[in-house]
């Protein structure tokens, strides 16, 4: 084999070579942005399901205090928020409302004994439980892809593969701020 022969051999293995190092990035980019978008997905799948469950727990708190309108409006205000927002920022500003009217509600609860023996007010409580660990699980998730597409969109070569395509964006934490991280951490046991 002649050295041009060779020489195009070397040449066609270098562009082969460089294509393929162009597609895996491009598509592993592809694939970390579809992750983060079902991360976010998850996360507004748990919200709708708390924000449905939230009327019920208001009606059956009701039932005991009537006289807690001021409290009902906070709820019912910071529930159209939370199924209203479009961004993580948003997402995460109609969290800290939503967690503090629903402190509210069960700190109502507290005053009537009744209500806390209500089954279904216990039942709901259970669900809005089990919806805040899933909302808190899917938080994580969405977190940790963000993260991972974050760093893949500023490191070499996907960044330069990015910046030619221009496709894919950076994207926000969905994070509590560091005042409600302390207030969470710190926060008391309520059992009912």
């Amino acid at each position: 084999m002649s050295t041009g022969g060779i020489i195009a051999i070397v040449i066609v293995l270098v562009v082969l070579a460089l294509f393929g190092t162009i597609v895996g990035a491009y598509n592993s980019l592809v694939k970390l942005d579809e992750r983060v978008n079902e991360a976010w997905s998850d996360i507004t799948v748990q919200l709708k399901y708390r924000a449905d469950l939230i009327p019920n727990v208001v009606e059956t708190v009701k039932g005991y205090a009537k006289h807690e309108k001021e409290t009902f409006q906070m709820v019912t205000e910071a529930r159209t928020a939370a199924m209203g927002a479009k961004t993580v920022k948003q997402a995460a500003e109609a969290e800290k409302e939503m967690q503090s009217a629903l402190g509210r509600i069960f700190a109502i609860a507290e005053a009537y004994p009744e209500l806390k023996a209500n089954e279904n007010f216990v039942k709901l409580q259970e669900q809005l439980q089990d919806v805040e660990d899933k909302i808190q699980a899917a938080r994580r998730f969405y977190n940790a892809g963000a993260k991972e597409l974050n760093t893949k969109i500023k490191t070499f070569p996907t960044n330069l593969i990015n910046n030619f395509v221009g496709h894919f964006k950076m994207r926000e934490y969905f994070e509590v701020e560091e005042s409600e991280k302390a207030r969470i951490k710190d926060a008391p046991e309520v059992k009912f």
